[in-house]
Order: structure tokens, then C-alpha cells, then sequence
């Protein structure tokens, strides 16, 4: 009889997220390890559960989330921890805590107020910084971070109503860069809300040109869902293509 496991989990219905059809089987686990998925029966463990009934999955990833002060001012993450969620993608919308080199505008600029209507969470002048209180503090969650498009006018301009200079666009793209260097997965735009909807396509552009060195990703809240949507695709496209990742 083999007792080498930790955990052992019994008749489970699983779903192991490949596509296959789900099946019966019993999980061996190690420390923090699956070590053997299949017939244990003749194996025991430290601790055992029955799942007889129920489903073994691996954790879902919530792919939209604006969970980026979430994951500090509240590490527990209970609302997804509780709900199978083992993994956030932050950074939504245009919308992340950084990067903030200055102080952030009082009162503090929609969309952003998702994060924190107050602006004391707008603290990390870097995205390097940002990733660094993640780690110090880990949530319970892992979490993949977008750099936001709105997050970054903020961060350089002064007038948000209008469209960014090439020195403003410029300035938006170092701190791209920074941000992709540090471990984000890509660019995020909010061009349905203000005040990205001012930005031009071809600033979305530019300033997403760093994206492809680094292989990132453009995700993007766009510009019309509406009698607009397909103008909207568009210009979605457009940003992918010309900048060359994936959209």
C-alpha cells in the first residue's frame, strides 16, 4: 500500500481543463504538488476527502477583474477564493493603481475611482514598484497585471479632454516600457469612458508600440458597443495590426 501522500482526494469527477471528457479518478498530492492522478485505491494519505458528487477542477482564471488594490487592502480575496477563482488579470478598462509618478489629481479622475475614490492607492510611481508590494504582500490569488492607457494620461497630462502630444505619447511610452520590463502582459484602453474616449486611435498606437518587443497583449474596453460597434471593431483591429500582437 503506497502512503507517501499528504492529501488524498478520492472519487472525484474531474475536469482538467484540457478539453477532454471529464472522468473518475482519485488526486495524490505532495506538499503543494499533484504527484498522480488515476486509481489510488489502494493508497492512503495523511489526511483524505471524499468528493464523491463533486468536481475537481484546476483553479478558473477570471480574465476581467479590477481587483489591483484588492489584492493589498484585502489579500484574502474571498470573493474568489470562494468561488474556485485562483488567478485575476488586473489592469482592466485603462484603468491600474500604476504607474503614478506625481501626485494623483484630487478629486481622483474616473474611471480610475474603481480603484480608490480617495487617491491614497495611487502611491507606486513605477509599475516595478507596484509588482513589488504585490510580492511582499501576497495575495491569495495569482494575478497577471495590465499597465492602463487611462492610468497613464493621468499620469503625464495635465489636459485629459484633449488628444496626447508627441512629447506626452513619448512619455507614456517609457513608462510602457517600464511597465512590460517589470512583468505586465500588456496595455489595457478604456476608449468607451472619458477621458480615454479623447485619445485618438493614433495615440493608442504609438504608445502601444513597446507592446511588441515584448510580445504583450492589447486589451481593450472599446470605443462603441452600440450603433457604433462595428466602427469600434475596427479601430480594435487597426491597434493590433499596426501594432503587431495580439488583440
Amino acid at each position: 500500500m503506497q502512503k507517501n501522500f499528504d492529501l488524498l482526494i478520492r472519487h472525484a469527477t474531474v475536469i482538467d481543463g484540457t478539453g477532454a471528457s471529464r472522468y473518475a479518478a482519485d488526486i495524490g498530492i505532495v506538499g503543494d504538488r499533484i504527484v498522480k492522478i488515476g486509481d489510488l485505491s489502494l493508497s492512503s494519505a495523511k489526511k483524505e476527502i471524499d468528493l464523491r458528487g463533486k468536481v475537481a477542477a484546476p483553479g478558473f482564471i477570471d480574465a476581467h477583474t479590477h481587483d489591483d488594490r484588492m489584492m493589498l487592502s484585502d489579500p484574502e480575496m474571498t470573493p474568489k477564493i470562494s468561488q474556485g477563482v485562483t488567478t485575476i488579470i488586473g489592469g482592466n478598462c485603462g484603468v491600474s493603481l500604476a504607474p503614478m509618478p506625481r501626485p494623483i489629481p484630487d478629486p481622483v479622475t474616473p474611471p480610475l475611482n474603481l480603484l480608490d475614490d480617495e487617491g491614497s492607492w495611487f502611491k507606486f510611481p513605477t509599475f516595478a514598484s507596484y509588482l513589488s508590494a504585490l510580492k511582499a504582500q501576497p495575495a491569495t490569488t495569482n494575478r497577471a497585471m495590465l499597465v492602463g492607457h487611462t492610468t497613464l494620461r493621468v499620469a503625464v497630462m495635465d489636459d485629459l479632454e484633449s488628444a496626447a502630444t508627441p512629447e506626452q505619447i513619448e512619455q507614456m511610452k517609457v513608462l510602457v516600457t517600464e511597465a512590460m520590463e517589470s512583468g505586465a502582459i500588456g496595455v489595457s484602453t478604456g476608449l468607451f469612458y472619458e477621458p480615454a474616449v479623447a485619445a485618438p486611435t493614433e495615440e493608442v498606437i504609438e504608445i502601444c508600440r513597446p507592446l511588441k518587443q515584448f510580445n504583450g497583449l492589447y486589451c481593450t474596453h472599446m470605443r462603441d458597443e452600440a450603433d457604433g460597434v462595428m466602427d469600434s471593431l475596427e479601430e480594435t483591429f487597426r491597434i493590433g495590426r499596426e501594432v503587431g500582437v495580439a488583440v
